[in-house]
Parts: structure tokens; sequence; C-alpha cells
């Protein structure tokens, strides 16, 4: 899907990305900074497992926010259309760059630089995988296949666990309506997280059974918090974006987090710092993005509409 600069009404043309994270440093040489950034289409939003980065994902690349400034990887600029990372790696799938070696789509794709350079895993030049979602300390791959290829027959949730050798699907029963967004535990890979049409959704067996969390809604983004207690997810209800976390026990209280944003624009990913619990990051559909470092109770802007500011 692509983006729209229009009213949200109910969000349903706005594009639905994957959670993105970066990997923990980036090597030397690898990033330079960058005069100007131009966020176009944001897929993906997430920190660096050592706090430093906070990485987003577009059409054209990746770039890499850190210490007030911004950056960019110096490798091709793939067309990114989700990212998910790993303690020492980055997932993705896409569009390769203009003179790239890889082949349109690049089914799943993998990165040990930050971003530098990709090498192909599976499904090259077969599927380009919109819902990309790993488990952060264990490197289980979950993505949502939406036509059918080689290696999957059908449509749906499925899975691998040695870098797409392997694929399983998940039967994914109880899980109502279009997904949006998947969220993997990151210690803990057979639990998962679901944002769809009819809300908020967990698994707790290699998602082959969903419960769904909360009142039905559209619920748009859905990330894990850094120990994966608590499940933080946006929603678009009443003509106004929300915010909020719930912690997976059963019958855990709602907690709303307040937002500095307009009423035509909604929250399309939350990344939360693995090295900070404090600092949580969101992106919207109209291409914001924020930073709180207490939780959410302040926000600062580090860009508007697609505009980066350092």
């Amino acid at each position: 899907m692509s983006g729209c600069e229009g009213m949200l009404n109910p969000l349903r043309a706005l594009p639905i990305g994957a959670l993105v994270l970066a990997m923990g440093s980036v090597l030397p040489g690898v990033i330079e900074a960058a005069a100007s950034v131009d966020l176009t289409h944001v897929h993906g939003l997430a920190y660096g497992a050592n706090g430093r980065w906070l990485i987003i994902a577009s059409h054209h690349g990746l770039a890499i926010y850190s210490d007030g400034r911004w950056f960019e990887p110096k490798g091709p600029a793939h067309d990114l259309m989700s990212l998910s990372p790993v303690r020492d790696a980055l997932y993705s799938s896409g569009h390769p760059a203009a003179g790239s070696d890889l082949t349109d789509p690049v089914g799943l794709i993998k990165s040990t630089d930050g971003g530098g350079s990709w090498r192909s895993l599976a499904l090259e030049g077969e599927s380009d995988f919109h819902t990309v979602a790993a488990s952060r300390d264990t490197n289980v791959v979950y993505i949502a296949n939406r036509q059918a290829n080689s290696r999957m027959q059908r449509t749906g949730i499925h899975y691998t666990t040695d870098d797409g050798a392997h694929w399983r699907r998940a039967a994914a029963r109880g899980l109502g309506g279009p997904i949006h967004q998947l969220a993997v535990h990151p210690t803990d890979p057979n639990v998962v997280a679901a944002a769809g049409d009819a809300g908020l959704f967990l698994s707790r067996d290699w998602a082959d059974t969903f419960e769904r969390l909360g009142e039905p809604g559209y619920v748009l983004a859905v990330s894990f918090d850094v120990d994966g207690a608590t499940l933080w997810h946006s929603r678009y209800d009443d003509d106004k974006p929300w915010l909020f976390t719930l912690h997976t026990t059963p019958g855990a209280a709602l907690g709303m987090v307040t937002l500095p944003l307009p009423a035509h624009d909604a929250v399309a990913h939350i990344a939360l710092n693995p090295a900070s619990p404090g600092e949580v990051a969101i992106a919207t559909f109209r291409r914001s993005v924020f930073v709180s470092r207490d939780l959410g109770r302040t926000w600062t802007q580090i860009a508007f509409e697609g505009v980066t500011r350092e």
C-alpha cells in the first residue's frame, strides 16, 4: 500500500508497516552524516540493542537518528517494506535499489552491518513481505504472507527458526480480520502479538491460537516493551488517535498515553529503547517522529511530516 496524505477515515487507505529496529551497533564507515533526510512512506521504527540508534525504514532505505543528528547507511538505498532487528542483525524485505545485485522482490534479506549491505536468505524474486517481526534474542522470524510462493502454499502467518531454510505455517485460530502488524516477544518466540482490524490479539503457542486483549477496535501498531511484559499499541477511534499500554497478564488494566498529535494523524509504529526503559519513540502515518524519555508524559519531535529536525 502507499501513503495517504489526506484525512484518516478510518485509516483504511494508510500504509501498515512492520515494527522496525536496528542492530545494537553499526560498523565504522558504514554510516555517514546526512545534510537532510527525506522520510518517505515510513515502514518501520526501532531502537538498536545498545539504545544509541533509532532507525527508520522507508522507500529510500534507512535513516538513523543518534545524539541529535541524522545519518544514512552508505550502502544501496533499497525500498524496504519491512524491517525487524535481532541483537546482531536486521531482517527485511522489499525491492532492490537500482544497480543492486538483489533480485526484485528481494524475499527475506538480512544485514549484519546496520544496513550497509544485505544478503538474500529465502524467496528472492518471489515475495515482498510487508510484515516481518523477529524475536530479539532468538532470531526467530515471523512474516504475514499475502500470496503463495514456492515455500508457502497458502497465505497467512509463517515463521522460521533457521533464517528461512524451513518455514512453518501457523494456524492463527481466533485471529479476526486483516493483520496490520506482528510483534514477537524479545526472549520467548512462541509469544506473538497481532494488531488488526478486529483488535489486539496475543498468542502463546507459536501463533496457532490467539485471544483478543481488551475491546474490539481498529488497532494500528503493536510493540512489546523491553522485558516482554507489556504491549504498547495504537488505535484510531472516534476520529482521534490513541496510544495504550497493556500488561499481558489476564485482567490487567489499560493504560493511556498522551499523544502530541492532531486528529487527522495516528501512530503507525512504536519502539521501546532496550537500553533505557523509560524511552519510547513513535512514528505517524503522516511521517512525523517523536521521542519521549519519560514513558510518554512529554515528547520531543524529531521529524515533521517527513522533514527531519536536529
